[in-house]
């Protein structure tokens, strides 16, 4: 079980640097897509991973429903990207869906770590932390990805 829980945590901290270098860099040339399919590679397996890992329920817990829900965004963003479907706004949901996908990972990961501290209440500080994350990144997704979107394609994306 230390294998996966190794494994899980190497493919994470692989997905949450790719998915800040694809955040921040420029969209839809070669280097995003190959930061994008290393992500998307490592998501598949940090969810799967997490899904093997039984150690804190002993049984399929909330940490487990979350990798489902994870592991349908990063789906979702590329099976759209794949399909190009819908035909007039696929890159608008690809960019939702993996925006999406990164913020729930970095909730994840703050999650994490906050419930280290010490004399930290457990699951108030995974919802405390997990609402504070998923707060600054709809504010972020909802900012952000609109001007992304235009700037590709003024390019002709």
């Amino acid at each position: 079980m230390y294998l996966i829980g190794a494994i899980h945590l190497a493919l994470a901290v692989l997905a949450l640097v790719c998915g800040l270098l694809v955040t921040l860099g420029h969209k839809g040339d070669g280097r995003h897509r190959t930061l994008g399919r290393i992500y998307f590679v490592s998501m598949l397996g940090v969810n799967v991973t997490a899904l093997m890992i039984y150690r804190l329920f002993g049984a399929f817990g909330p940490f487990h429903a979350a990798a489902l829900l994870s592991l349908a965004t990063v789906l979702a963003g590329f099976v759209t990207l794949r399909r190009r479907r819908p035909r007039k706004k696929w890159l608008e949901h690809h960019a939702m869906w993996m925006s999406w996908s990164y913020v729930g990972l970095l909730a994840a990961a703050v999650a994490e770590i906050t419930t280290r501290l010490p004399r930290a209440p457990f699951w108030w500080v995974v919802l405390a932390s997990t609402f504070v994350t998923v707060g600054i990144g709809n504010y972020l997704v909802k900012s952000r990805v609109p001007g992304a979107i235009a700037r590709l394609r003024s390019r002709g994306a």
